[in-house]
């Protein structure tokens, strides 16, 4: 038995040599070596291999080698379906085409006739192409915009608003494909300086397509054009607060229906504005006092607004003469910032430095453009409304001319010459209130530096009408002023020093020192403080309230020259 087993062993490992040779090529074999003293086989029976199997014990070996070569041929057959099944997977997904993965045979996606099966695999959506404001801008053609407006003219003939809406809608149509990276609004107008502003995004709008709307939205009322400007508006602060996100028990605001595009809604708020600026002027009161209006992030978008009419119309004269008005208007520019912004600059609490900074390039922007100065004169007064009244020149003074701890500015210094010469300008409707609030600018220099006293002396005589106007003031006002003042000697002296000047004048032959002469009794005896204010404002102020008396005598007299050299007094 021993013997027959050493033999069936050696053939064996014979045949698993030859299989490792023909299958396993390139893996690593197994190599048994004999037993150096091992007994030496004997040989076979000399029945041979008929003399094993007729021995009933070396038959069942026999069959073991036997079904170890069929196991061996029926792997391999696995394996060349399996490399077959593989290769016909790769060759449908080269095609495109998706392989089921889910199958419930075992051979993992091969059915029994060695069918692989595969599914269609949906095919990717192509990557819309990124367009640019000015790349869609291009694209819009004057003659299908002219047919456009011709058409809803005539379809709505009676209902404007419904025009406006559909006239915005074809621009949102035409920017629909430009992305929001590709107009990042928010990002420009909080990084751009006002001269860049005031273009986005209308510089990328064909200029004949400019024209053929502005020229069709001057035949719409103003009350309508009203009601879309806020709309227009009212869209770009939905989107505004879209990116800033609802703040914790704020409302949610919806998304306006028709706005497809902001890009189409900040270009034709841009041409509704600029050809008729005075919408600006009617929405004046909303923007100052409503509070959805008002905030440090909103601000941009109010000076853009104003920088869309506030545009130096003169540049355009050799292009259309006929056609200035379609560039704003400089004098309604000047109208919303001293109504709306100037506040702004006067309450320290809601104005950081990047806002004033702001607020500042508009108004530089408007008064230092070609010829501003004549413009804004001829238009001091529009529609019974002057473009800089007494109260805001008030705050201009007092932001000119701060108090000697306050932080003075050159910006303020260089704009003040040409608003102030704008604020004197006009019919005499405001006269009374120009010389009030003079009056009280220029007790409000005496209450903040006794120096000016020593002025008020030298320039009494010269400027008795405005001098008279104070000592009025002073006397009547007594019990209000008197708690400003904090010294005593400064104003006592000078009413001592004028009393002497009224004597040597001879009161009796001028009405007028007469009453000055009055209210120095009225005044000498009590005592007023004072401390603080600049020579450059008390010389306004007087200049201001001297103006205002000759004006109210004999305006004809007074020219605009003269009015300007008293308010440049060294």
């Amino acid at each position: 038995m021993d013997e027959n087993s050493a033999m069936i062993e050696q053939i064996l490992r014979e045949f698993e040599n030859e299989d490792g040779k023909n299958d396993d090529v390139n893996e690593w074999q197994t190599v048994s070596y004999s037993k150096r003293n091992r007994k030496p086989s004997k040989p076979l029976p000399s029945g041979g291999f008929s003399d094993l199997y007729n021995g009933g014990v070396s038959s069942d070996v026999f069959s073991s080698i036997q079904k170890h070569s069929e196991d061996r041929r029926r792997r391999a057959a696995e394996a060349a379906a399996a490399a077959k099944a593989e290769a016909a997977v790769s060759s449908a997904v080269s095609n495109g085409v998706k392989v089921d993965d889910e199958d419930d045979s075992d051979t993992g996606g091969v059915e029994e006739n060695g069918a692989v099966e595969i599914k269609k695999v949906k095919p990717k959506k192509p990557r819309k192409p990124k367009v640019t404001v000015a790349e869609a801008a291009s694209k819009i053609e004057v003659g299908d915009l002219t047919a456009f407006l011709i058409d809803i003219t005539s379809s709505y003939e009676t209902q404007q608003d419904i025009q406006l809406m559909r006239f915005a809608d074809y621009f949102g149509r035409a920017f629909a494909s430009v992305s929001a990276a590709q107009f990042p609004w928010l990002r420009l107008f909080k990084e751009s300086t006002v001269s860049k502003l005031v273009d986005i995004p209308l510089s990328n709008v064909p200029e004949d397509v400019y024209k053929t709307s502005v020229d069709w939205l001057n035949r719409r009322s103003l009350d309508v054009l009203v009601s879309f400007v806020l709309w227009s508006l009212y869209s770009i602060q939905a989107d505004l607060a879209s990116h800033q996100g609802a703040t914790k028990g704020s409302k949610k605001v919806p998304q306006p229906a028709l706005s497809k595009s902001l890009v189409a809604i900040f270009v034709v708020l841009s041409m509704a504005l600029r050809r008729k600026p005075d919408v600006l002027i009617s929405l004046a009161p909303k923007l100052r006092e409503d509070p959805k209006y008002q905030g440090q992030d909103k601000l941009p978008i109010t000076v853009w607004m104003i920088a869309q009419v506030a545009i130096d119309n003169l540049k355009t004269v050799m292009f259309s003469p006929a056609q200035i008005t379609l560039l704003g208007d400089l004098a309604v520019g000047l109208y919303m910032w001293v109504h709306v912004l100037l506040p702004m600059l006067s309450d320290k609490s809601s104005c950081n430095p990047q806002s004033r900074d702001l607020i500042l390039q508009l108004v530089e922007r408007i008064i230092f453009s070609s010829k501003a100065r004549p413009i804004l004169v001829n238009s001091a007064v529009r529609k019974g409304d002057r473009l800089v009244p007494p109260s805001a020149l008030d705050i201009l003074m007092r932001l000119t001319f701060p108090a000697p701890s306050a932080r003075a500015t050159e910006r303020f210094e260089t704009i003040y010459p040409t608003l102030k010469e704008v604020a004197f300008a006009g019919s005499l409707g405001s006269l009374p209130e120009l010389s009030k609030k003079a009056s009280d600018v220029f007790i409000w220099c005496l209450t903040q530096n006794p120096e000016c006293y020593k002025q008020w002396d030298v320039l009494y005589l010269n400027n008795l009408d405005a001098s008279v106007a104070v000592l009025r003031k002073l006397a009547n006002e007594w019990k209000e002023h008197f708690a400003k003042h904090s010294t005593v000697d400064s104003l006592r002296e000078t009413l001592k020093s004028f009393r002497q000047k009224n004597k040597k004048a001879e009161i009796d032959a001028d009405a007028s020192l007469k009453e000055a002469d009055k209210y120095c009794r009225l005044l000498i005896g009590h005592f007023s403080n004072g401390h603080g204010c600049l020579k450059g404002a008390l010389f306004a102020s007087i200049a201001l309230v001297t103006g205002v008396a000759v004006m109210s005598q004999n305006v004809q007299s007074l020219s605009l020259d003269k009015l300007s050299a008293m308010f440049n007094l060294s």
